[in-house]
């Protein structure tokens, strides 16, 4: 089975000034962050502005970031979908397109029962039995929440190899933890939780801010996982305001404005997501500049 390593990021899709993607820009920033402490790409989850892609445009994009990362980092396609169908033909594509893995989100709006769940992805995963599959569950942005009893569950499916666990919730990632087997891989879903989860059994995290300290992040698990754990907390407490500026409003905006501060024309995001305010922008430039990032 693949190891999609310890930082993963959840990688921004930049867009021209006239809102097309910019894929050349899409392959110099996935170069940028196989070279700067990123494991794996998620490419086209939510930070990646999914929900306002077509799959054409994804898929495309698939390809790019694969051939721009070749050999250093590995590529995990989002292809979820509240419709089951549509989730199962999109990961057949992509794995066909040839990426390591698949970021699999909780059916958003339709809400379906912890039964519903279960079959969905268990579907998915066995449509394409060789393709690594990752849960992902953010009840905030998807209105459910995947329970630990039904992970586990999921877990006992070969290809389903982890969750990224984006509740917030320190119990129930616990408990997801207490569920499944030590090979099955917990993924912090924020960046600002890292280090606590690994105090609880995660492996690592689909990070935002890894767009910007990259390496910076790698010490810190790195440190923590050979006991230094003051050393993690140090790099963890410096990096806070950074993971919290990165959330100050919806994501992906934030990240987005920041990379355009640090000399990446990555656009602004699509509608109805926009653009940062000049308010936002300028806390940003505070954050950026105590950290020596611009």
């Amino acid at each position: 089975m693949v190891d999609f390593g310890r930082v993963l990021t959840a990688m921004i899709t930049p867009f021209k000034d006239d809102g097309s993607l910019d894929y050349d820009l899409a392959a110099t920033v996935a170069a940028h962050l196989a070279s700067s402490g990123s494991d794996t790409l998620v490419v086209c989850g939510t930070t990646g502005e999914s929900p306002t892609l077509s799959w054409d445009e994804e898929y495309k994009l698939f390809s790019v970031v694969l051939e721009a990362v070749a050999g250093k980092a590995q590529v995990m396609a989002g292809c979820g979908s509240n419709s089951t169908e549509e989730a199962i033909a999109a990961t057949q594509k992509a794995a066909k397109i040839g990426v390591h893995g698949c970021l699999q989100v909780v059916p958003y709006y339709n809400k379906p029962p912890q039964a519903g769940l279960y079959q969905h992805f268990r579907a998915i995963a066995e449509a394409e039995p060789s393709l690594p599959v990752l849960l992902y569950n953010v009840p905030g942005r998807t209105g459910q929440n995947l329970q630990p009893e039904t992970v586990a569950r999921l877990a006992e499916v070969n290809n389903i190899i982890g969750i990224k666990e984006a509740s917030g919730n320190l119990d129930q990632a616990s408990e997801i933890r207490r569920l499944t087997p030590p090979e099955f891989e917990i993924y912090s879903g924020d960046d600002s939780l890292t280090l606590p989860l690994l105090s609880v059994g995660a492996k690592g995290v689909v990070s935002v801010a890894s767009h910007l300290v990259g390496k910076q992040l790698q010490q810190m698990i790195q440190a923590y996982d050979s006991g230094q754990v003051q050393q993690a907390t140090s790099i963890h407490l410096k990096l806070f305001p950074l993971f919290k500026a990165l959330f100050v409003t919806t994501n992906p905006i934030p990240v987005k404005a920041a990379l355009r501060l640090a000399g990446y024309p990555v656009g602004s995001c699509r509608l109805p997501i926009g653009d940062a305010s000049p308010e936002v922008i300028q806390h940003l430039k505070v954050v950026l500049q105590d950290l020596d990032l611009i």
